[in-house]
């Protein structure tokens, strides 16, 4: 059964949040700044991509506003397969792109 994670998509304005960059600690940055395990990532990445998912920014987690991974949405296979990126691309929604959250803010 999948966690739930804050949605990303907003079905009254038909839009999609999407981080501009990527944060500092990306799991898509070089690195393993995350401390993921070997081959979590690459797990993750094949499983979101079979499943036309995406990947949800964990800066964006737990804030109500959860936002498609700036990494994830420029994974070239990612980007394909991802459903919400796919009705970005299609004009059925619009992106927002989402600036990293703050201390502040989140």
């Amino acid at each position: 059964m999948a966690e739930h994670v804050d949605p990303v998509a907003d079905p009254e304005t038909r839009t999609v949040r999407i981080c501009r960059d990527r944060c500092p600690t990306c799991i898509f940055r070089p690195g393993n700044l995350m401390h993921l395990e070997p081959g979590r990532l690459a797990k993750l990445t094949a499983h979101t991509i079979a499943n036309e998912g995406h990947i949800v920014c964990h800066d964006t987690l737990g804030t109500g506003a959860g936002s498609i991974c700036a990494g994830y949405a420029a994974h070239p296979q990612g980007a394909e397969r991802s459903l919400a990126l796919r009705l970005v691309r299609a004009g059925a929604l619009r992106a927002t792109f989402t600036d990293e959250p703050t201390a502040e803010s989140a």
